[in-house]
């Protein structure tokens, strides 16, 4: 709470005057008020203004009033002589347009504040109570959705355990609230609390797509069965019409395009380009896989991207003047320059990442501060137990063919392999390493950036894995396919690092550590919607994310009441002005 009122990105408020004093409450409000009081020394130490500021705002999160004092000084944000401001109004159609920003009006109660707020514009004046009651709801439907939009529904945490972000900068909405209406900005105010980036906004555009889509008739029917197990070109098929009609609501295949009828020429480069975009074989053959998702309607690709859009508000984006963003679903990397606002992509390169079913890799964020060329590798101890062990039990002499050496725990090196030796390795009495040379798993280069996961970015002597579709298969670290261009993109500030240089330290065999300055951020993160070049990817949900996302954003705690949907009851003091 002390933080949130100090966020840099906003101004704060007069210290000259507390926001808030006292206000007459009854015995149980003001009891939590004058509890907190005699347990606050140190807030009461820093001075009345932030006594009282403090003290107030929390005793009307204790009852239920939300972190706003507008109510106790009398003070209305949303009404003027006992009629909604033309803010107020903006309001309510900013929160009925909520799910163009990929939420839930509902959330928001904007269907009930609209219509009491127009019901209080057009028709007969209301009490003052009632005015207060309403302006109360809408201050707070505001700030749930500048939070929601600030910064996501939910933590990443409560999704499952395989996040480790950085604390996110405090966001006070309430004061945010409060400056964008005191400068008369809300429309841009609220268009500012969202993510900042081309990402954000391809995605935004692609869920308006998508919802367009969905009106189109196209989905109606399933499109009939395949003939054989698969549809090759030139074969009939008797839905070629609206596989046609799909194809170009899709984009896929330009609208009005003659359909043939059978399936051949356009319709098979439409398919080519649907597979493209699905993370799918690019054959032209429609099989299972194809006809799958060729089946998938519209509602469920705009889930998809609504899910998408959360992700995003959780994700420290292009924050700094170069950033490197590993998206796992898309087993790729790119590495971004930012400036004046906008991020270029200077690299980018396929990568493996931890397969799914046993050693995810973790979403998370960090800064690039070391490189290691030929590197030792220190076998994880869950690696030495489920494969290391075993294959040396099974084949002693795996121990020299792969350059390992044992080290015990005052930094000796052993490169003989007994039998005392591996039973001192099972009882954790020793450690593994692999020597820097050609199997080394790491391969010549690794990227560190410190995390509580052991993950970072490395090379890789298997090179033939890049040329797999499906591209899960490590321990849980990223293998890049261009190590030496990731190199030099990190060492820019470094002239002399050319990528000779860096080649003839990646092979020499010698182990080096040279430090990153300024250090690198890396955001490994999970989209499984990507727009490029305007155009829609969808990529399986290979670790599951988006199912647990979606189930978290169902069970989630709504922070705003639901209102009654039926005409509210309001209290007439006079006939309305003709």
């Amino acid at each position: 709470m002390f933080r949130a009122c100090c966020n840099k990105r906003h101004s704060t408020p007069n210290l000259g005057q507390p926001p808030c004093t006292e206000p007459n409450l009854g015995s149980g409000a003001k009891s939590t008020y004058h509890f907190l009081a005699t347990r606050c020394t140190a807030a009461a130490q820093a001075g009345r203004w932030l006594r009282q500021y403090t003290l107030w705002t929390l005793a009307c999160v204790f009852i239920g009033l939300f972190p706003s004092c507008s109510s106790a000084q009398n003070t209305l944000q949303w009404f003027s002589q006992g009629r909604p401001t033309i803010q107020a109004l903006q309001a309510v159609d900013l929160l009925s347009k909520a799910a163009s920003d990929g939420l839930e009006p509902q959330d928001y109660n904007a269907q009930p504040l609209r219509y009491a707020l127009d019901q209080a514009w057009k028709g007969p004046e209301i009490s003052a109570s009632a005015i207060e009651r309403l302006d109360t709801a809408l201050t707070a439907s505001m700030q749930h959705y500048l939070n929601d939009l600030h910064r996501g529904r939910i933590t990443p945490q409560q999704t499952g355990p395989h996040f480790e972000f950085l604390v996110p900068a405090p966001f006070n909405a309430a004061m945010y609230l409060s400056t964008a209406l005191a400068e008369n900005r809300l429309p841009e105010a609220v268009r500012q609390a969202s993510p900042d980036n081309a990402i954000y906004a391809s995605l935004l555009h692609a869920l308006a797509r998508y919802r367009e889509i969905s009106l189109l008739p196209t989905w109606k029917d399933q499109l009939p069965p395949l003939p054989a197990k698969t549809l090759l070109a030139n074969e009939p098929y008797a839905g070629a019409d609206m596989l046609g009609q799909r194809l170009m609501a899709l984009g896929d295949l330009p609208a009005g395009t003659l359909i043939p009828e059978r399936y051949e020429g356009v319709l098979v480069e439409g398919v080519r380009s649907f597979q493209q975009r699905h993370g799918l074989l690019v054959d032209g053959v429609i099989g299972s896989a194809t006809l799958t998702q060729l089946g998938i309607r519209p509602a469920q690709r705009i889930r998809q991207i609504e899910l998408s859009l959360e992700r995003m508000r959780w994700t420290p984006l292009f924050q700094t003047p170069r950033m490197i963003v590993v998206n796992i679903p898309e087993f790729m990397l790119r590495a971004y320059e930012v400036k004046n606002n906008k991020a270029d992509v200077l690299l980018q390169m396929k990568v493996i990442v931890g397969r799914s079913q046993l050693t995810q890799t973790p979403i998370m964020d960090g800064e690039i501060q070391t490189i290691e060329f030929s590197p030792y590798w220190n076998v994880p101890r869950s690696i030495v137990i489920s494969e290391t062990l075993p294959r040396l039990r099974r084949d002693p002499a795996y121990f020299q063919r792969q350059g390992f050496e044992f080290v015990t725990h005052d930094g000796s090196v052993l490169r003989t392999a007994p039998q005392a030796n591996i039973e001192a390795l099972q009882r954790g009495e020793l450690r593994i390493r692999q020597r820097p040379g050609p199997n080394n798993a790491l391969g010549d280069i690794k990227f560190i950036f410190p995390n509580n996961q052991s993950i970072y970015l490395h090379h890789t002597p298997a090179v033939g894995l890049f040329n797999r579709d499906q591209r899960d298969l490590s321990h849980g670290c990223v293998r890049v396919e261009d190590p030496t261009g990731l190199a030099q993109f990190v060492l820019h500030q470094e002239p002399e690092w050319t990528r000779t240089r860096i080649q003839q330290a990646m092979t020499e065999g010698k182990s080096q550590t040279i430090r990153v300055l300024p250090p690198v951020p890396v955001l490994i993160t999970y989209s499984t919607v990507v727009v490029k070049d305007d155009k829609v990817y969808f990529h399986p949900d290979i670790y599951g994310q988006d199912s647990m996302l979606d189930k978290a954003l169902q069970q989630r705690v709504r922070v705003v009441p639901l209102l009654e949907t039926r005409q509210p009851t309001v209290e007439i003091i006079r006939p309305a002005l003709h």
